[in-house]
């Protein structure tokens, strides 16, 4: 990690907030040999008890991306009775398409597709864009909690397994990817930069959570947290068993955020991805600084292909290459730059963890 993320600090061994914090209260997360294999035995013995007289143990949120389909296989390998949920925001690539159809299809499991509406789903996009926040894809993630807790209440399911995971998500700046479920930030966005009121939209604020937590007594578990997870090998194992295609880059699943997250943060905010990824491999030790270094001296993306992407999505999002070049290159903004819940949302969480801590309700 480096100071593309303006809140980092180093203590005098030139260590980072990150790695310390990851050190000091994540580490304890990842897989942890026969402890955590026992925490598994008894998550999946609750999920199926659970489950008892309904038709699903569980909901899987499936992208067709390496974690939610080794998530999914995995779920499926124990005996839960999974319904995946893929939500569809017009921007899967034509590789997560089949990834989906043949992972529903060989692990003989339900799928439904949550389909939003795309007039009110591109303008949002274009709001965040307009902004000019390193959040871009923040419409996508919030309409991605409100789909997967939205099936699961409607089946009375208590679980929803999440491709999440420590491994190689464990580190990740707050100021590269503010709280998707702060509304105040969300709706001022909308407001300022929108233009298409939205009707059908699924949103998802801390009300909502507290709902569908405390109400519905939904948790949202973290099945990868309990497995020795090497990305390597998983996808070595989805390509044999499930017919599992790489879709050429991490989260280009979706053409979309696979833009985002390789070429627009680069360009405008200095943010590389990679970094978080391999800190956070380094981190759990399956990853060496060295070479992460030597990576990280190449590009994220390819110019030549980043170039067609940006043709692509103007022409989806109903904008001329101009106008979406100019967008491009509006001047970064960061989410303090806006309206935000930032305090008051600290608050409410740090207190439902303090309430809650003892009853595993799953964490925000």
């Amino acid at each position: 990690m480096d100071s593309t993320d303006p809140d980092i600090f180093f203590n005098e061994k030139g260590e980072c907030n990150h790695c310390l914090e990851f050190t000091d209260k994540r580490e304890k997360h990842k897989y942890q040999g026969a402890s955590s294999d026992a925490q598994l035995d008894q998550l999946i013995s609750e999920m199926k008890a659970k489950g008892q007289g309904k038709e699903y143990d569980c909901v899987v949120g499936l992208s067709g991306g390496i974690d939610s389909s080794y998530v999914a296989h995995i779920a499926k390998e124990r005996g839960l009775r999974i319904l995946a949920v893929h939500l569809d925001n017009g921007w899967n690539s034509e590789e997560a398409v089949m990834n989906i159809k043949n992972i529903a299809q060989k692990l003989h499991i339900d799928y439904e597709s949550f389909v939003l509406d795309w007039e009110e789903f591109k303008d949002l996009q274009l709001a965040f864009l307009k902004a000019s926040v390193p959040e871009a894809d923040t419409p996508t993630d919030i309409a991605i909690l409100a789909a997967l807790h939205k099936v699961a209440a409607q089946y009375g399911i208590k679980y929803i397994i999440s491709g999440g995971n420590f491994a190689t998500e464990g580190i990740l700046p707050k100021s590269w990817h503010y709280n998707a479920k702060d509304l105040t930030y969300f709706k001022h966005i909308h407001k300022k930069f929108g233009k298409v009121k939205l009707r059908q939209f699924p949103t998802f604020g801390f009300q909502k959570e507290m709902y569908y937590k405390l109400v519905k007594r939904i948790k949202m578990v973290y099945l990868l947290n309990y497995v020795p997870y090497d990305k390597d090998e998983a996808i070595e194992l989805l390509k044999e068993k499930l017919a599992w295609k790489y879709y050429g880059g991490k989260h280009y699943e979706s053409v979309y955020t696979g833009f985002i997250q390789s070429y627009y943060l680069y360009n405008k905010f200095g943010i590389d991805y990679r970094r978080a990824t391999y800190s956070s491999q380094i981190c759990i030790g399956s990853a060496k600084r060295e070479e992460a270094l030597e990576v990280l001296k190449t590009l994220p993306f390819n110019e030549e292909k980043s170039e067609q992407e940006k043709k692509y999505i103007a022409k989806k999002l109903g904008v001329s290459l101009e106008e979406f070049n100019t967008i491009l290159n509006l001047p970064a903004k960061w989410y303090r730059d806006y309206p935000n819940d930032e305090k008051r949302l600290s608050f409410i969480y740090d207190t439902y963890r303090k309430i809650f801590k003892k009853e595993k309700l799953g964490s925000f």
